[in-house]
C-alpha cells in the first residue's frame, strides 16, 4: 500500500496530538466535542464511536512508534476489517471494508504500515526527550532528529553547548 502526503500529514497530525506544553503533556484530541472538528477535517464523521476508536489507534500506534510496544499490539484495531480490489481503466484499486466508526483508526494504521514499508526508519519520536512529538524526515539524508529545529533542535543544541561550556569551566 503506497501512502499520500495527505495521509502521511494526517497519521502525524495524529501522532502529534499529545504535545508538551509547559512542561505538561496535553491532550488535543481528549474531549469528544473538541475533537470533532478535526476528525471531520480529515474525513471521520465526528461521533463519539469514532473519536474511542481513533484515540485507541493513536495511543497504540505512539507506543508502537517509540519502541513500547510490539507493532502486533496493533492486531486488535485490524480485527474483522477486509480489503476488496476493484478493477477501473486506471488499475486496481483496494477499497477498505470497515465499519464507519472505526475506519478513521483503521486508516491510520495502515497509513503507519505503509510509512514502514516505503519510508522505513523515518517516522520516528523527536530525538528531544521532553518532547512528545513525532517527525517524518522526507530528506534526502535521513538525519532529521527534531519535530522542529526552531523549537527542540535549537532547545538540545543549546542544552549541549551549556553542558560543554560548564564542563570546560570546571577543568
Amino acid at each position: 500500500m503506497v501512502t499520500t502526503k495527505e495521509q502521511q500529514d494526517t497519521l502525524l497530525e495524529l501522532l502529534n496530538s499529545t504535545p508538551v506544553v509547559r512542561g505538561v503533556v496535553q491532550d488535543q484530541l481528549a474531549d469528544p466535542e473538541t475533537a470533532r472538528p478535526w476528525q471531520q477535517a480529515h474525513g471521520g464523521s465526528g461521533t463519539p464511536e469514532e473519536h474511542a476508536w481513533l484515540l485507541r489507534a493513536r495511543d497504540a500506534l505512539q507506543d508502537v512508534v517509540r519502541g513500547g510496544r510490539p507493532a502486533a499490539s496493533l492486531a486488535p484495531l485490524l480485527d474483522g476489517v477486509t480489503s476488496r480490489p476493484g478493477v477501473s481503466s486506471e488499475g486496481v484499486s483496494w477499497e477498505l471494508d470497515a465499519s464507519e466508526e472505526r475506519r478513521m483508526a483503521v486508516e491510520a494504521v495502515l497509513a503507519w504500515s505503509a510509512l514502514r514499508e516505503t519510508m522505513s526508519g523515518r517516522l520516528r519520536p523527536c530525538a528531544n526527550p521532553e518532547c512528545r512529538r513525532f517527525l517524518l524526515d522526507r530528506s534526502k539524508t535521513n538525519k532529521a532528529r527534531w519535530c522542529s529545529m526552531a523549537v527542540c533542535g535549537n532547545r538540545m543544541k543549546a542544552r549541549r553547548h551549556y553542558q560543554r561550556t560548564r564542563d570546560g569551566a570546571a577543568e
